[in-house]
Parts: structure tokens; C-alpha cells; sequence
């Protein structure tokens, strides 16, 4: 046995204190492979607080989210899949980060300085979510893995070649998942061209806030959105370009309500057209460099809340309502409609084709920057 001298127990000291203790750690490991043999890896993100989010290479995926109810109980609040493949099999974009352009492109086609391009149609002859190989369906890199005292973040990366699904210009992308110790996720967007082209990237997470095992209905999730228009569309969901006023309509959520007080309102041909809410909320342009609200999102049951935060002028809500029951995500569970939710920042769908929206236009020598911010936290009950 050796006995412990000063010089000896300075020197444990000052290991000690090289050692980092983190309050948010980041976790690189396997996640699966695909049917092809390409190699899966997911970055799990985890605080000292009790909040967790888990990241996957394909597609940018979120793959799951843990919050802490009012009782301290972390449940995963996103819907999604066990395995890699599932993901590619059962398309419906979950978690996916979402490019090159989000929600849909009329006619699968459009025009810039005069050239007409001609896109993937993969939705009724319009283009969904970039087309069918999309970047929800590519397998992004892992650039950077970063754990500290108050967050934890993984960025991941893909290049997506000039051409690809119609589009124009090389296109090199980043998106970054930054877990804070207080319950924020932050999804940064990023995104640089050798050729003008369009981009509209943002996140497609599934939202049911009462916890994926036992999940109840989102119908009884209440929702404000501080929108006072929306955009209309046609029976094939591509705006018309008219700016809708939401005043005595479903679609007035600037006071919080639930989700199933309005969302069988057959009176209404905008609800009946998408089988309910599947709409582009607009919620204006953010000054400086800021973000503002354009979500708040609560589950009295459980007291978690949810708030969205955005630099982009509109916001997509999805009530899920092509959740058909025909797969089964995570742990076999179905998924009906009335599930889960989106919320999904944005610029105005069918951009490119409507001259009086916001441009979706990216240049050269500029940078697409989009921030996503997802802030939870636990409301006391009623």
C-alpha cells in the first residue's frame, strides 16, 4: 500500500479537474444499416434536466425527442421508426429534414431569369417535399458532434448535385440540432449554390405531446398560431395565391383552442379539400436577425407545452391527416389519423410559381439561413 503525499494528491487534484463534467452530453454511435448495406449513425443528445433528442444521418432525421411531463416523467414525443429502413419504407418524412424545397411546387415545375426547369412530380403531378428522392432520403455526414456545460449539438452535412430531382445548381447543406440545458431544441438550416436556384428547408417532426407510448389523440392538444391569414388551395393543395383572412373561420387560432373543435367543420371546402388542416399559416417577416413565435403548442394531460420559433415569414400546420393505419412506427405501434401533428416554418409553398410571395431564391455567393426553434417546457396544471 502507498502511502498518499502532497505532491501526489495535487497531482489526482488537478486530473481531477482536467476531467470536463458536462451537463449536456453528446453520444455518437451505430443506428443500423440500410437494405443496400449503407451504414446508419445516430448522435443522442442528453441534458441534466431530463430532456433528450436523438439525431440519424438518414435524412437529418429527428428520430426522438424526450420531455419531461409535469410529473418529471420523460416520455419520447415524436412519431418515427426503430430501424433505418423503416424510415425508407414507410415514407411520410418523419423527423426528416426536409429540402430542397419544403411542402409543394405546382405543376412540378418552375421558372428562373427565363429557363423553365422541370422537377420531380411525385404528389398528383406537383412536387412534394423536393420529390422522390428527396433529402428526407439521403444520408447526410456528420460534421461536427459538440457536448458543454449548458448544450450539446451535432451538425450534419450533404451536397446535393446540380441537377438532382430537376433542380438547378450544386447545392452544399448543413442543418445543426442544438439541445440546451432548459429544454430548447434549436434546428439551424443552412445552405450555399454555385448557380441561382430555390430552397426552402425546414424540419417534419411528428408532434403528440402526451408521449408516443399510450399516445392519445391530438385533438384534445390545444393550439394558438398568431397568424391573421393563411394561404387557400386548390383541390390539389397548391395555393391559389389569395391571402385568406382567418377571422370567423377554422383556421383563427390566434386565441388557443383545440385542434378537434374545428377540424371536422364540413361547412368549410378549405378543411374538406385537405380532410382537415394541411395549410400555410402567415405570420410575417421578423425583423433583424431575430425569430418569432408562430406556434404554441400544449397537452394539458400531460403539462407539456410547446412553443415554435422561427426567421421564416409562415408556418405549416399538418393534423396528420394522411396517417392512414397502414404501417406500424416505433415499438409496433399503428399510426391512425389524429396521431400526431406538424408544425413546419417555411417560406410560402408554390414560391417559385407565385411572384407576390416571398422569394425562395438563393443566389451565388449569399447563404440560406433558416432557424427552427422548438422550446419546451412543463405548464402547471389547471
Amino acid at each position: 500500500m502507498h502511502a498518499l503525499t502532497f505532491g501526489s494528491v495535487c497531482s489526482l487534484l488537478t486530473l481531477a479537474l482536467a476531467v470536463p463534467s458536462h451537463a449536456a452530453d453528446a453520444k455518437r454511435e451505430t443506428f443500423g444499416t440500410l437494405d443496400d448495406g449503407a451504414a446508419i449513425e445516430a448522435v443522442t443528445l442528453t441534458t441534466d434536466s431530463g430532456y433528450t433528442a436523438r439525431v440519424i444521418t438518414l435524412g437529418g432525421i429527428l428520430q426522438s425527442m424526450s420531455v419531461p411531463d409535469r410529473d418529471g416523467k420523460a416520455e419520447d414525443i415524436v412519431l418515427g421508426f426503430d430501424t433505418a429502413q423503416g424510415y425508407l419504407d414507410n415514407p411520410s418524412y418523419m423527423g426528416a429534414t426536409i429540402g430542397r424545397f419544403a411542402n409543394r411546387i405546382g405543376g412540378a415545375s418552375f421558372e428562373l431569369d427565363g429557363t423553365q426547369y422541370d422537377i420531380d412530380a411525385n404528389e398528383n403531378g406537383n412536387t412534394l417535399h423536393g420529390g422522390a428522392e428527396g433529402w428526407d432520403k439521403k444520408v447526410w455526414t456528420i460534421s461536427k458532434v459538440k457536448d458543454g456545460k449548458t448544450s450539446a449539438s451535432v451538425t450534419l452535412a450533404y451536397t446535393s448535385p446540380d441537377g438532382e430531382m430537376g433542380y438547378p445548381g450544386k447545392v452544399d447543406a448543413k442543418v445543426t440540432y442544438t439541445l440546451d440545458e432548459d429544454g430548447t431544441l434549436t434546428i439551424d438550416h443552412s445552405a450555399k449554390t454555385n448557380k441561382p436556384t430555390v430552397i426552402n428547408m425546414t424540419n417534419h417532426s411528428y408532434f403528440n405531446l402526451s408521449g408516443h407510448d399510450g399516445m392519445t389523440p391530438i385533438l384534445s392538444h390545444e393550439l394558438m398560431i398568431p397568424a391573421d391569414h393563411y394561404t387557400p388551395v386548390s383541390d390539389d393543395l397548391i395555393p391559389t395565391g389569395e391571402l385568406r383572412a382567418v377571422d370567423g373561420t377554422p383556421f383563427d387560432f390566434r386565441t388557443i383552442k383545440t385542434i378537434g373543435e374545428d377540424i371536422r367543420s364540413g361547412d368549410d371546402e378549405q378543411i374538406t379539400i385537405a380532410l382537415g388542416f394541411d395549410h400555410n399559416f402567415v405570420v410575417g417577416p421578423v425583423e433583424g436577425d431575430g425569430v418569432q413565435l408562430v406556434a404554441t403548442l400544449v397537452d394539458e394531460a400531460s403539462g407539456r407545452a410547446m412553443d415554435v420559433l422561427t426567421d421564416k415569414p409562415a408556418v405549416q400546420f399538418y393534423s396528420g391527416n394522411f396517417l392512414d393505419g397502414t404501417f406500424a412506427g416505433k415499438n409496433d405501434t399503428i399510426y391512425r389519423q389524429g396521431d400526431a401533428l406538424c408544425l413546419e416554418p417555411q417560406v410560402y409553398p408554390d414560391a417559385p410559381n407565385k411572384p407576390d410571395f416571398p422569394s425562395a431564391r438563393l443566389n451565388p455567393g449569399e447563404t440560406y439561413h433558416h432557424k427552427m426553434v422548438l422550446r419546451f417546457r412543463t405548464d402547471a396544471a389547471n
